[in-house]
């Protein structure tokens, strides 16, 4: 290892290399502007990493030639390059992106990470996103670490040994932050009906945003939650600090909250830090289905761009769009299937900002199915809840057709009819 500055660190990079960025909030700014400036002098270098937040220089139109993406998942910094053809996506389940740097799918030349300063005994630790970036540092022929003090040191897989970094580049700068959303009355309805569907016990799995926010602010009265989930927010926060997520009731890690990422404000970042509760573990680990199965009453909540009247599940693309990614429902989908008394849900409001069903006849053309209608247990919408599991085709579009928005609700049945032909009347009268 040496300590040198970002310039110099990433000139090892060459034309043709591979280059991994760490994830999410803990994407290394300072490399990722010096590599990017040295674009005039680089060609076909791929660019390989889930969702990152900051800017993405690289995807840039004026950076077509030196730099190409090849994106795990579909954030809103390259979400317009993909579009255009410019940049790639590659569909993966957030379980098995470990295995593309393991198995040399996608073998790795450099890995530009960020972590928290080396302790006394000279180990960092990637703080808020594990996730594929362990098997990225583990697999790549170069590390280089942007080392900053900003960084939480997180207990789990996180730990790296300096000795495993070959250019070390402090710096002390913020970490990008997601504040949370302000609620609307749907989101809170969605809220109050996830809520019910939780008993006490149960082993919780959601992402950031309106919605599990709203989940969240429903379980207060709850008791003995747990948390096994590849990320959490601020918003679970609360619920820790008063005992109510406890995890007394998990058989895999008792008593610990298991995540690979973190994203959120400053208070969450804080709240991780040198935090023993906390187990930061590897993607392949945590969204294992057979890991996530042991927990009991897995419950998984999940959103969606649209559903169709059968079940199946939108929740990367608008039609030939692409908007995000796989990412790691299917793993958690199927993980909660399998738990004892375990309720996979997927959420969503019922309707979109524009007043457009997001319960849907047919998902539009080329649009992507992350879940399909064989997993599919519950979906809840700020209308009700629908429970599909054991119902035929024709019994699905009926409960799907209850809890969408009731402006749509004629249309939908319109079109279950034409589907379903002779058998409609019967049902879906």
């Amino acid at each position: 290892m040496k300590r040198t500055t970002a310039a110099e660190a990433v000139s090892v990079i060459e034309s043709g290399n591979r280059v991994f960025i760490h994830s999410v909030a803990a994407a290394p700014g300072r490399l990722i502007e010096a590599m990017t400036a040295r674009a005039p002098e680089l060609s076909d270098v791929e660019i390989v990493h889930l969702h990152t937040e900051g800017p993405a220089p690289y995807a840039a139109p004026d950076m077509i030639g030196s730099f190409r993406v090849n994106a795990l998942f579909v954030g809103s910094n390259v979400r317009d390059a993909i579009h255009k053809g410019d940049a790639s996506y590659v569909p993966v389940f957030l379980s098995e992106t470990p295995q593309l740097f393991r198995r040399k799918i996608l073998p790795l030349d450099v890995a530009l990470i960020q972590t928290s300063m080396p302790d006394l005994h000279g180990y960092c630790s990637l703080g808020i996103s594990v996730d594929c970036s362990r098997a990225a540092v583990q697999t790549a022929k170069r590390v280089i670490a942007q080392v900053n003090p900003q960084m939480p040191r997180t207990h789990g897989d996180s730990m790296i040994h300096v000795n495993e970094i070959d250019d070390f580049v402090e710096v002390d700068d913020p970490l990008p932050e997601v504040p949370r959303p302000v609620l609307s009355d749907v989101e809170h309805a969605i809220g109050r009906y996830c809520a019910e569907l939780i008993e006490d016990g149960a082993t919780l799995q959601m992402g950031i945003g309106a919605i599990p926010d709203a989940v969240l602010g429903s379980l207060g009265t709850h008791k003995d939650l747990g948390i096994h989930t590849e990320m959490f927010s601020d918003g679970a926060i609360d619920l820790i600090e008063a005992g109510v997520i406890n995890g007394r009731r998990k058989r895999t890690h008792p008593g610990k909250v298991v995540a690979t990422f973190v994203m959120g404000t400053r208070r969450v970042y804080d709240f991780i830090d040198d935090n023993p509760q906390i187990a930061m573990l590897d993607v392949a680990y945590t969204n294992d289905t057979a890991v996530i199965r042991r927990n009991p009453r897995v419950t998984a909540i999940n959103s969606a761009i649209e559903v169709d009247l059968t079940g199946q599940v939108c929740a990367d693309s608008i039609g030939t769009r692409q908007y995000s990614g796989v990412g790691g429902q299917m793993d958690f989908i199927r993980g909660a299937a399998l738990s004892d008394r375990g309720k996979p849900i997927i959420a969503l409001p019922s309707a979109t900002r524009q007043g457009e069903t997001r319960i849907v006849p047919f998902l539009k053309q080329g649009a992507g199915v992350v879940s399909t209608r064989a997993h599919v247990h519950y979906v809840v919408t700020e209308h009700g809840v629908a429970n599909l599991y054991g119902k035929n085709l024709r019994q699905r579009a009926r409960a799907l057709i209850d809890i969408a928005h009731p402006d749509h609700r004629e249309f939908l049945e319109e079109k279950a009819r034409e589907r379903f032909e002779k058998f409609a009347d019967v049902v879906l009268a």
